[in-house]
């Protein structure tokens, strides 16, 4: 436990350090402003490497994408030569974070394009929310019927090109541990009214039109939800108690909760498919109609 703390306190240090040697050497705006009686200013500055040609490394090109400090001088990848000041401490820290870091900037994947995570279906959503309905199919023995997963579970994008382990750690930072729910169609129902009015998830095993914020229909395996038939839901403990105002926990038949977390589903995914020859991919396909 303490090792892993160390390492993701050596990531995040790293990655802050990295972005002060990618930002521009000017900012991008001003912005100034009042709160009460305080005023205050930021200004947002561009990560183009158009300082340095700094660029994200992966455990094997440390050299090339970060540069060299040699006493108090960074030579950095872009020509530049910084001597003495911030720059060339900034730099050791990078560099010297990279052993630790090596492991996660393993190439596990490699995806066409970018996926992101967009409402109220994007490839990315829809991947995410699959793999859990699949994992816990096969987790639990039994028959996944819907997957619920939220949106904020997913807080960067897949990258276009090489895909390392770090990135599916960004993308899936948050210890939610898999679970399935047996819940009658009537409680699903509800929760896809709650939805509709306030809001989508992100949706598997659904077919759903809303309109008004009111759902027009709703479909598991292509036939209309039914009130007294149960279903089994695929979910995560973050939001069976209230995360992101779902109460997936509640007012169901069953709830069983597995130790395996939502990184874990993932990263053997994108592993898998990598050792079967396939690249990372995926696609929307119309389960969520807002008209």
């Amino acid at each position: 436990m303490v090792e892993t703390e160390m390492r993701m306190s050596v990531r995040f240090a790293a990655a802050v350090c990295a972005a002060f040697l990618m930002t521009a050497a000017a900012p991008m705006a001003d912005v100034r402003g009042r709160d009460k009686d305080v005023e205050y200013s930021w200004s947002r500055t561009m990560m183009d490497a158009s300082r340095t040609g700094v660029a994200c490394p992966s455990a094997d090109n440390v050299a090339e994408a970060l540069g060299t400090v040699r006493g108090r001088s960074y030579f950095s990848p872009g020509g530049r030569v910084f001597r003495g000041g911030t720059v060339p401490r900034v730099a050791s820290l990078v560099i010297g974070a990279q052993p630790v870091m090596a492991p996660v900037k393993k190439v596990v994947g490699h995806s066409p394009s970018v996926m992101k995570a967009a409402y109220p279906e994007s490839p990315l959503s829809n991947l995410f929310v699959d793999r859990i309905m699949a994992s816990v199919e096969e987790i639990s023995g039994r028959k996944v019927d819907v997957g619920i997963v939220n949106f904020g579970g997913i807080r960067v994008d897949m990258p276009q090109g090489d895909i390392f382990v770090d990135d599916i750690m960004s993308m899936f930072p948050f210890k939610n541990n898999l679970v399935y729910v047996s819940l009658k169609g009537s409680r699903l129902k509800e929760i896809l009214d709650d939805m509709a009015a306030g809001g989508f998830q992100v949706l598997g095993g659904l077919r759903v039109t809303a309109e008004d914020g009111r759902i027009v229909s709703a479909e598991v395996g292509g036939r209309p939800i039914d009130d007294d038939t149960t279903y089994g839901l695929a979910t995560i403990t973050f939001l069976l108690h209230g995360g992101d105002d779902l109460y997936l926990g509640e007012g169901v038949e069953e709830v069983i909760e597995y130790p395996v977390d939502i990184y874990d589903v993932m990263i053997r995914y994108v592993e898998s498919e990598t050792a079967a020859g396939r690249d990372i991919e995926y696609h929307n396909d119309g389960r969520i109609v807002i008209r």
